[in-house]
């Protein structure tokens, strides 16, 4: 029994409960965004070292060899795009709640997998996809309307970082089961990227000041983000992308909007208006309508399907995926 999917949701679980976390200590998000990347992104680096070195000695009967990552330039680049993903995802969270932060970043990705999957790879994505990413949208526009109890500006800006969050993660996400997908050891290639990404928030981290981690709460939270939110979660990830479809990936993915909703209207009391509620649930619909694959169809009897059905080219079938 493949247990990708069940990794998936569990790395999404730990994935949603980042911005409640961070809403709880009195750091500003880009000071917290970089503690979070310094420690996860070490300790992925550090397994994705000794991982494989350990593996290689296995293979070969012999003693340790010297730890490697398999460092690439497309790696290297969506090591960049981590780093500015998580600058997006705190800096969104700060300017519309936990809430709607979360699902606009998070649940974007399936549309910007799907739009990257065209542009890159040339897989033109379905009339369903298109008609969905329509009501995605407007989903988006209802969230911007119905937070009429915030600042409007604050509300604009906190959607458009949520949405540039959306499409480095969908970037990242789609080179890393690219690379996966081709042989790399899914540990390696979190290593690699979360380890770049650790290395440019040092710097940032720096600036931004560490007073904030001197205080026992902070400290704490530093550590759930980068060990749990980060380290644990993205290995989850890597275990997962192995057998399931980026994709099918993202869909299980929308289980952090969830949980980070559900977190915010439980303990943080954060409140919603019945637009934004209609916003986040068109929203939820029409992603998940992006991103459940239409194979399903093409898995029938070829008598049960419909003859349009029978000469379409599976590829046309799909709206996401990498």
């Amino acid at each position: 029994m493949k247990n990708g999917p069940f990794a998936v949701i569990g790395a999404s679980v730990l994935w949603g409960t980042a911005g409640t976390a961070g809403l709880l200590v009195s750091a500003d998000s880009i000071a917290l965004a970089a503690a979070r990347l310094v420690i996860g992104g070490t300790a992925l680096a550090l397994f994705g070292l000794f991982a494989g070195a350990g593996a290689g000695a296995r293979a070969r009967r012999g003693p340790l060899v010297t730890p490697r990552l398999p460092v690439t330039p497309g790696l290297l680049v969506a090591a960049v795009a981590v780093a500015v993903y998580q600058l997006c995802f705190f800096a969104a969270v700060a300017r519309t709640g936990v809430a709607i932060g979360t699902v606009v970043a998070i649940g974007s990705g399936p549309v910007f997998t799907g739009v990257l999957s065209w542009l890159l790879h040339g897989e033109r994505p379905s009339r369903r996809w298109a008609m969905a990413t329509a009501a995605a949208v407007c989903g988006c526009a209802a969230l911007i309307v119905g937070g009429g109890a915030q600042a409007g500006g604050q509300m604009v800006s906190g959607v458009l970082f949520a949405l540039l969050g959306g499409l480095l993660y969908a970037f990242y996400a789609v080179t890393a089961a690219r690379a996966i997908s081709t042989g790399a050891s899914s540990n390696a290639v979190m290593g690699v990227m979360f380890g770049g990404a650790a290395v440019i928030m040092v710097p940032i981290l720096l600036w931004r000041g560490t007073e904030w981690l001197a205080e026992p709460r902070g400290l704490l939270a530093a550590l759930y983000l980068g060990i749990g939110a980060t380290a644990l979660s993205y290995f989850l990830y890597g275990r997962g992308l192995r057998t399931t479809p980026v994709a099918t990936a993202a869909t299980l993915a929308l289980a952090e909007p969830a949980v980070a909703a559900l977190l915010g209207l439980v303990v943080l009391g954060e409140r919603l208006t019945p637009v934004s509620v209609a916003g986040l649930v068109l929203l939820a619909i029409s992603l998940v309508v992006v991103a459940v694959p239409e194979k399903r169809l093409s898995e029938r009897p070829l008598a049960d399907k419909p003859v349009a059905e029978r000469s379409a080219p599976e590829g046309a079938q799909t709206g996401g995926g990498g």
